[in-house]
């Protein structure tokens, strides 16, 4: 089993910044890389940003790409998504999961996920 606690997230007005932050324990070593997802009121869950732990590549869905940035550190099991130049559409829960096989964009890949913490820009 891996858990994963989430922090961070708020309110701010469009164009601010907030910092996601997502802590993993238990057994981190099965697990491949970690990602972010969102899910707005009445929208499918929708992949964010992943970071693979061997090489720390990192993937991006193209609605936050050039404004968000995943980071990682595979030693602590911590992984932090910083969201800059927000904008309302960007309003959403973000989940953290953890990676434990398959394409890092689908939802079935991710073995692992946390609470889920609100993100909301408000115009």
């Amino acid at each position: 089993q891996v858990q994963l606690v989430e922090s961070g997230g708020g309110l701010v007005q469009a164009g601010g910044s907030l910092r996601l932050s997502c802590a993993a324990s238990g057994r981190t070593f099965s697990t491949y890389g970690m990602g972010w997802f969102r899910q707005a009121p009445g929208k499918e869950r929708e992949f964010v940003a992943f970071i693979r732990w061997s090489g720390s590549k990192t993937y991006y869905a193209d609605s936050v790409k050039g404004r968000f940035t995943i980071s990682g550190d595979n030693a602590k099991n911590t992984v932090v998504l910083q969201m800059n130049s927000l904008k309302p559409e960007d309003t959403a829960v973000y989940y953290c999961a953890a990676h434990t096989g398959g394409s890092y964009y689908a939802r079935g890949s991710y073995g692992y996920w946390g609470q889920g913490t609100q993100v909301t820009a408000s115009s």
